[in-house]
């Protein structure tokens, strides 16, 4: 099948999962602002999102992606240097016009990878997964802290509250930054937009775009761990 046995099908594959990726990160940085305008709004969304059947379909296909678009990612960065071989390891001077993201894109999508890794740990591990058990029979809010399993708000205060996690949330979402304005434009450009009047378009609507999704993350870690300051006063 070409989608697996040529570079062009491997990019394809790469290119759409990765703009499937993006809308879920649309959704989910609006879901997230929510938060910051009403904590029982978005304990709502929580709720309508929990361990429904629906929900939990969406989780695996999401799961699915972003395993198909990680695998792709190693397969094409192990063959585009078994297809440069020992050139790796020369000296070259950096090509004009093309992005440091670009050149890191492996480096970028593990730290969003290993970042993916902690918010699973500190969200859908004590949410979505405990309400999971609930519906097993096990009932344990230890791994939780005590919070309802739907309280969506209370683990986003709890969770921008330590400096710690304020920190490497940022830098995750520095590195989903960089990842997003070149993957963006460049997977449009693998789909067919490889003109020069479009892909310089889609070049500054990915930067936008981009910055427009990590900022709204960024604030709901700045507006809680904020909130928390106040309420430590």
């Amino acid at each position: 099948m070409w989608l697996c046995n040529s570079s062009v099908g491997r990019k394809v594959v790469m290119s759409i999962t990765g703009l499937a990726l993006v809308l879920f990160l649309t959704f989910h940085m609006a879901m997230n602002l929510v938060a910051v305008i009403s904590g029982d709004a978005y304990n709502w969304i929580c709720e309508m999102l929990g361990a429904n059947w629906y929900a939990l379909v969406a989780t695996v296909a999401l799961a699915g992606l972003v395993v198909l678009h990680f695998v792709y990612a190693i397969w094409l960065t192990l063959q585009n240097r078994r297809a440069r071989g020992s050139e790796r390891y020369a000296v070259t001077a950096k090509p004009k016009m093309v992005e440091w993201s670009s050149q890191n894109m492996f480096v970028l999508g593990l730290i969003v990878v290993l970042g993916l890794g902690l918010h699973l740990f500190n969200f859908w591990y004590k949410m979505q997964f405990v309400e999971i058990l609930e519906m097993m029979g096990v009932h344990d809010l230890v791994a939780t802290g005590g919070i309802a399993p739907t309280d969506g708000a209370a683990f986003i205060a709890y969770t921008f509250s330590q400096p710690v996690y304020v920190i490497l949330y940022l830098i995750w979402l520095a590195a989903l930054w960089f990842h997003l304005t070149h993957g963006f434009w460049s997977s449009l450009q693998t789909l067919g937009w490889s003109n020069k009047t479009w892909i310089n378009r889609w070049r500054i609507t990915s930067d936008i775009y981009s910055t427009i999704i990590v900022a709204g993350f960024a604030l709901v870690v700045v507006v809680f761990f904020v909130k928390s300051l106040c309420g430590a006063c």
